[in-house]
């Protein structure tokens, strides 16, 4: 492919440096002194270990080993399963799933059949006596454990003798071994087979391990640590088992550590003489096996050493790896590095520190100083070459690699993404496919590779997957073919094996070339593509599939085209609606058919068929392909629109690299490696790559009509092969994303790098509001019914506080309330447990994952309040939302602390309640470790900070700061087992990677935990946000050559986001906010280039892999020591100036740096609750805490509240099911239930939506005892309320609290001093900034207020004179007897109702003035200024 190099990315060149990311490659040798390279992946033909079990000695004789010998720690005495040869079972789930893992010797595999009951077998090397035998129990689904089983014995595998039977068998738990032993010796019999008659009642069956064993004692272990080449690993999570990473074998490394403390062994594999050059590298692939029980990771301190002929070693040179981390055996180890049950690729430029040398031995060295332990792995593709790795492209999209994170299956994930080649938020996604027969996991790296250990392509797809677990739909399938008659469409007689080697995955570029000499490449448009397909020889095919019989296929030889539908979809692709296929070829057809395969539900021949080719002399066949939605018609419009008559591979190729390119270079770096640089716009691709059009131009490219086939409304009409049934709309439609994932960081991520075309897919997700009613919580295409919260609230919140113009703010705002407030008509959309717990203040345990619904909507809460006051400030005064904006900002902020509801202080966790209030684990019952039960996808210590929206406030639950921080230290200290899996079937993959991320409980393989590192921010140590951020960001991301590149699901660019804000140095720790927080910067200089020329620069010239921690920060030039940061300050332009050092500083710390908060003190949040209780009779459903229940309004709703303590400030009103709605009303308040007061009124007030809670401030507030709602007009016939609840919260959290009879003088000059029902004999004086709140009980004394935060007297005696000036907050005086004169002077509204004044009452300056709500105070002295009317 022609590349080309754009002056805007030179810059890149002084920034690419060799892949320790460290120094600058070495002037390229010429070729002629260039030492050859040495290569074995331990296959025949290439060079074979000289050694074996064989410990190095280093020039003084001493041997270099210590502590460590020859064991097996998982050796049983007498285990014959050494002697398996051969393994075979009625039904298994290849490729990782198989029988062979049975004997294993691993629990961390299994056995899967797709039956109930079943089969396995073994064969032997020799026949051999057992006395007894033993079943493990597999990770997951208790129910597919064997329960009844006869285990029998041949001597010819014919027939059969039992030796025992077994009936009734439970396993406890996962991995359990149960033992059984015979009633005597069996006869020597060279087969064993377990025939499984029952399990528990699962449709399929599985088992980890069988056990066949006999008395002989256990072999004596060597003396020094074993390694020998073997078959490979089988306990790889991703790859292919008993393989190795390349060919069929690998070398083995495995033993005990018996020291305590430091043990090592470094034993001989090769004898070679290689010299070393100035670019020489070393190169290997390694896959360190996890000992279950060991968290310490024994088998990681492990890497190829080289034993120089001067007497030196590699690892004492300081060499480092392509990471910069140390290449040693500890070094590896120490850097958590190397994943477990998984290759890793290691890489390093020895010739930086070994030039001149030259290699006198290879080595695998083991080095351990946390013994003892048990250790084992696989070394394979050793390489040591003077020919360096190609350095970095100066193009941007040459840089990416879309095959990063498909070394990833259902068991662990490094991203579970597919290789997509697309052009950005493109239409279509076309796929290279090694398993055609799936949705799921289309494109495997590894662990589909065939019986040579090659991966095979089964077909070439269009795809429209968001991700495996959402699963594709609307597919399409093709695969050349070379073969001379009819070719056979048989998936696995078909596929076309190829390496790795041979393929370019690029985002605008796919081509590989398969083992058979055909070629194959691909370049995409919008809804079109152009393939290329070379064949070898004379036969040119092509066949045509689907990944099942939806769906149909017309051939059309003498037209040179094909046209089709497709049907296709998984169980999660809501509404999707039939696609339409059209392509056309360049070379005469000269035979063709359709085709059949398969029988019954596997039959395919609606989809199948095949064209033959005159490929002429350049052998070649070019395929137009395009797809739609609408029509086949339609399909031929989008080709003829996007792929002109002239275009080829090329220009097609250049245009969709130049779409990349203007997307991919908004970042630009400084200080990088090549592998930071294929993981930066991997990155980028990745975010950029999604989400994905659904719309398209009927009209013509002068005149554009955007329609599309919607997902979420009812079908206009039936499907025909040629236009779909589904109804055709106006407008521009977005799909394919998952907000609780995406909405943590993807959204910011477009506000920040795309502003100009962020709105733009803003409003393509707002139009599924204006077209369905609801915006998905997961669009795939439409209303799918996964993940928790409707977090798109928070995500286009976030968008419009940053600024982002062109897109449906009203319609998006709308939609949250939506979200928000209506009881939704299914599971599909809106919020779970909203039906109660809009009035409990919590979603409680009956909603599935009640506990995580309510988290997530705290969150989304915050974001609609921050919305509601934009639109507010920013609403002219006569717009008439304005008030109901202002409402909403404070209904919703107090809704953003309810989280407060959810935490039991009893465990110091969150977890679920019931409706009742009871928290769904007891104190003796509660285990925060365990997963599941009311955590999605983590456990109790998961969501202990999953507070970012008030981090102060969650600090203060926690004690303070210094409390938040020590919960934090544990988080991270704790470190997870990845075992107790609670309420899921068995362990899940987010628990192994969890496990397997080693920061403690800290999941960031899962997003739910993404912004727990900066909560460190807010505890006032942003020292470790700035260490953790920098330990996540060196070792999270790595693996990328190798298909991996994440720790866990990607998930529609939010890994990547993640990573692309921590390298810049601040995260979106509040989404739905227009603030960051800030971390360490990764590079020395980033530079963010925004539309118009505007450059956001982040400098930290003194950055490294030790300077992480931030010494100074400066924002524009002015120096700032918050750790948050404005978005206001770069959405413009800016620069931050980093100062970074090698250790902890004062910098962030101070009182006043952490992130802003809803919550300001140090006090506990209290937020609004539900003043009333359920009643009985015929006012109940009003008041039961539920929108399901409804009733007319037939007369004034009177409620008497339990307690006077609070006064109401809010209060909801409901809709009902059906027409009939309150308009106009008064909410009325009295003391006495005789004389009443007018709380609040409102007139032509609209409920969009049935079961919808509106809430309302009140207007004038104060400690009623009763409250009645007066409906005074209505729409839509007689009203109907589902509920009326009025909330109300304490006056203020009491910090000093004073009862029975308190003598002499009370001063209050800090917090909040409450006088409950007390006698205080004296004066009684507030100072400036302090608070009194009084109820009941009597002061003898005058009270003085000079400045004071809040003064409230309820309902109590004063005796003296009351002087209350300049207040800030509530003053209020309700149903109380003063003695004395009252002066109220310059404060904030003052309430003085229902009260006594003995004396002169005088008010001035105060603002508002002061009010009695009309209800009549007695003053017995005369009354001046503000007052005189009261």
């Amino acid at each position: 492919m022609p590349r080309s190099v754009r002056p805007w990315v030179c810059g890149l060149l002084s920034a690419t440096v060799v892949a320790s990311g460290l120094v600058a490659l070495p002037a390229t040798a010429s070729a002629e002194e260039l030492p050859p390279d040495f290569y074995s992946s331990f296959e025949q033909g290439e060079p074979e270990p000289t050694w074996s079990d064989t410990v190095d000695v280093d020039p003084s004789g001493k041997p270099k080993a210590f502590g460590v010998d020859g064991a097996n720690a998982t050796t049983i005495p007498g285990d014959i399963r050494g002697k398996v040869t051969e393994v075979s079972a009625n039904s298994e789930n290849t490729p990782n799933e198989g029988v062979a893992n049975l004997v294993d010797g691993s629990t961390d595999t299994k056995w899967l059949a797709w039956t109930p009951t079943g089969w396995a077998q073994v064969t032997l090397s020799e026949p051999t006596s057992i006395t007894r035998y033993a079943l493990s129990s597999a990770n997951d689904f208790d129910n597919r454990n064997p329960q009844d089983w006869t285990l029998q014995g041949s001597t010819d595998g014919k027939t059969w003798t039992d030796l025992d039977k077994q009936t009734g068998q439970k396993f406890s738990e996962p991995f359990q071994t149960k033992e059984y032993r015979l009633a005597a010796a069996s006869a020597a019999y060279k087969f064993f087979r377990l025939d499984v008659t029952k399990n528990n009642g699962g449709p399929i069956m599985q088992l980890s391990e069988l056990l066949l064993a006999n008395e002989d004692p256990a072999p004596p272990a060597l003396p020094n640590m074993r390694s020998f080449t073997d078959s490979g690993p089988g306990s790889g999570y991703t790859s292919k088992n008993r393989v190795g990473f390349t060919g069929l074998r690998a070398f083995r490394y495995s033993g005990s550590h018996k020291a305590q403390g430091h043990g090592w062994s470094y034993n001989k594999i090769f004898d070679v003489d290689i010299p070393v050059a100035a670019t020489s590298e070393l190169s290997y692939k390694v896959q360190p096996e996890f000992i279950r029980g060991d968290l310490k990771y024994p088998s990681t301190n492990v890497a190829v050493d080289l034993a120089f002929t001067d007497g030196t070693y590699l690892s004492q040179l300081g060499a480092v790896d392509q990471y910069g981390f140390g290449l040693s055996p500890q070094g590896q180890g120490a850097s958590k590095v190397l994943y477990t049950n998984q290759w890793n690729l290691v890489r390093s430029q020895i010739g930086v520190v070994a030039k001149g040398k030259t290699i006198d031995r290879i080595l695998v060295g083991y080095d351990n100083a946390d013994g003892p332990g048990s250790l084992q792995g696989w070394l394979d593709d050793i390489k040591v070459s003077a020919t360096p790795t190609p350095p970095a492209s100066l193009r941007p999209s040459d840089n990416v690699l879309t095959t990063r994170g498909s070394l990833s299956n259902g068991s662990f994930s490094r991203g579970n993404n597919m290789p997509a080649t697309a052009v950005p938020h493109g239409f279509n996604f076309w796929i290279p496919t090694t398993d055609a027969g799936t949705l799921s996991w289309m494109y495997s790296y590894h662990s589909r590779n065939n019986e040579q250990n090659l991966p095979a392509l089964q077909a070439f797809s269009a795809s429209h997957a968001p991700s495996p677990w959402m699963a594709d739909r609307q597919t399409f399938q093709f695969l050349p073919s070379t073969a001379s008659g009819v070719p056979n469409p048989d998936r696995e007689a078909r596929k076309l094996p190829f390496k790795h080697s041979n393929e370019t995955a690029r985002a605008h570029y796919y081509g590989v070339d398969f083992e058979n000499g055909i070629k194959t490449e691909v370049a995409p448009t919008d809804h079109a593509a152009l393939y290329r397909f070379k064949f070898p020889g004379a036969d040119s095919n092509l066949i045509f599939d689907n990944v099942n019989n939806n769906g149909g296929l017309t051939l059309d030889p003498a037209g040179r085209s094909i046209t089709g539908y497709s049907d296709v979809k998984s169980g999660l692709s809501a509404g999707a609606t039939r696609m339409f296929v059209y392509a056309t070829f360049d070379k005469p057809v000269t035979a063709g058919s359709k085709l059949s395969t398969g029988s019954g539900d596997q039959k395919r021949d609606n989809v199948l068929g095949y064209l033959k080719f005159d490929a002429g002399a350049d052998k070649t066949v070019n395929m137009r392909i395009a797809t739609s939605l609408i029509s086949v018609d339609q399909a031929k419009k989008n080709m003829e629109q996007e792929l002109a008559p002239n275009a080829t591979l090329e220009s097609v190729a250049d245009a969709a690299q130049n779409a990349w390119d203007q997307k991919l270079k908004v970042v630009e770096v400084e200080g990088a490696s090549k592998d930071q640089l294929i993981t930066l716009y991997s990155n980028l691709y990745r975010l950029f790559l999604y989400p994905n059009s659904g719309f398209e131009n009927v009209g013509t490219v002068e005149k554009p009509v955007k329609k599309y086939a919607s997902p979420v409304s009812p079908k206009a009409g039936q499907d025909t092969p040629t236009q779909t049934g589904a109804k055709l709309v106006d407008g521009e439609f977005y799909v394919n994303n998952g907000f609780w994932d995406t909405y943590r960081t993807v959204w910011s991520a477009y506000s920040l790098l795309s502003p100009e075309t962020t709105g733009k897919l803003v409003d393509g997700f707002v139009q599924q509001y204006r077209d369905g009613g609801w915006i998905s919580r997961w669009s795939s295409p439409g209303y799918a019914d996964l993940m928790t919260g409707t977090s798109s609230d928070a995500a286009f919140a976030d968008a419009y506080l940053k600024g982002i113009k062109g897109f449906d703010v009203q319609s998006a705002y709308d939609s949250a309330i939506k979200n928000a407030t209506v009881t939704p008509p299914n599971g599909a959309v809106g919020r779970k447990g909203i039906d109660e717990g809009t009035f409990l203040g919590y979603a409680p345990n009956t909603a599935d994952h009640g506990f995580s619904w309510a988290i997530e909507g705290y969150v989304n809460d915050n974001a609609i309040a921050n919305m509601s006051k934009k639109l507010y400030d920013e609403a002219p005064a006569n717009d008439p939302r304005k008030q109901e904006y202002l409402d909403n900002y404070g209904y919703f902020t107090e809704r953003a602390t309810q989280y407060v509801n959810v935490f039991d202080p009893s465990v110091g966790f969150f977890q679920g309640r019931d409706a009742a209030g009871k928290f769904t684990r007891s104190k003796e019952q509660f285990d925060p470790e365990v997963w599941g039960i009311d955590y999605t996808e983590t456990n109790a210590y998961g969501m202990r900070f999953s507070v970012p929206q008030d981090g102060q406030g969650l600090a203060n639950l926690y004690g303070g700061k210094a409390g938040l921080a020590s919960k934090l230290d544990e988080f991270f200290a704790k470190p997870e087992q990845g075992l107790k899996f609670g309420t899921y079937p068995g362990v899940i993959h987010e628990m192994t990677e969890a496990r397997d991320v080693r920061m403690g409980m800290y999941a960031h393989s899962n997003q739910a935990a993404h912004h727990t590192l900066y909560m460190y921010d807010y505890a006032g140590q942003p020292s470790k946000t700035q260490a953790k951020v920098r330990e996540a960001l060196a070792r999270l991301y790595v693996g990328s050559e190798l298909g991996q590149g994440y720790g866990g699901d990607e998930d529609n660019g939010e890994q990547s986001a993640w990573w692309l804000f921590g390298m810049l140095g601040f995260y979106p720790l509040q989404v739905g906010s227009s603030d960051y927080a800030i971390g360490s910067p990764l590079f020395t200089k980033a530079t963010v280039n925004l539309p118009g020329g505007k450059k956001i620069v982040v400098n930290a010239p003194k950055n490294s892999a030790k300077n992480v921690y931030v010494q100074g920060l400066k924002v524009n030039g002015k120096a700032q020591t918050s750790t948050s940061l404005a978005h206001a300050a770069i959405a413009n332009g800016g620069t931050l100036d980093f100062d970074m050092g090698p250790n902890p500083s004062s910098w962030g710390t101070g009182p006043d740096d952490a992130p802003k908060s809803i919550t300001k003190g140090d006090a506990v949040p209290t937020p609004v609750h539900d003043l009333t209780k359920p009643v009985s009779g015929g006012d109940a459903a009003f008041f039961d805490n539920t929108s399901r229940t409804e009733a007319k309004v037939k007369a004034p709703i009177q409620y008497q509240v339990p307690s006077t303590n609070e006064a109401g400030s809010f209060y909801t009103l409901t809709s009902g099911k059906g027409a009939g709605d309150a308009k106009s009303w008064v909410l009325k308040g009295s003391y006495d239930g005789k004389n009443w007061a007018v709380a609040d009124q409102r007139t032509e007030q609209k409920f969009s939506w049935r079961q919808q809670t509106r809430a309302f401030k009140i207007a004038n507030p104060a400690h009623y005892a009763y409250y009645r709602l007066e409906v005074t007009a209505t729409t839509g016939g007689e009203a109907s309320l589902s509920e009326f609840e009025v909330l109300g919260k304490p006056d203020a959290a009491c910090t000093q609290t004073i009862t029975g009879e308190r003598k002499g003088p009370l001063t209050v000059q800090t917090g909040v001093t409450c006088v409950d029902g007390a006698t205080v004999s004296g004066p009684v004086s507030v100072a400036a900034g302090a608070s009194l709140i009084v109820r009941g009980g009597s002061i003898s004394g005058p009270v003085t207020a000079n400045g004071a935060a809040q003064v409230v007297l309820d309902r109590t005696k004063v005796g003296g004179p009351v002087a209350i000036t300049g207040t800030t907050g509530t003053v209020s005086i309700e149903l109380t007897e003063i003695g004395g004169p009252v002066a109220l002077t310059g404060n904030k509204g003052p309430v003085l109702t229902s009260s006594t004044i003995g004396g002169p009452l005088a008010c001035a300056a105060n603002s508002p003035a002061p009010t009695d709500y009309d209800l009549q105070n007695t003053v017995r002295g005369p009354a001046a200024g503000q007052c005189a009317k009261l």
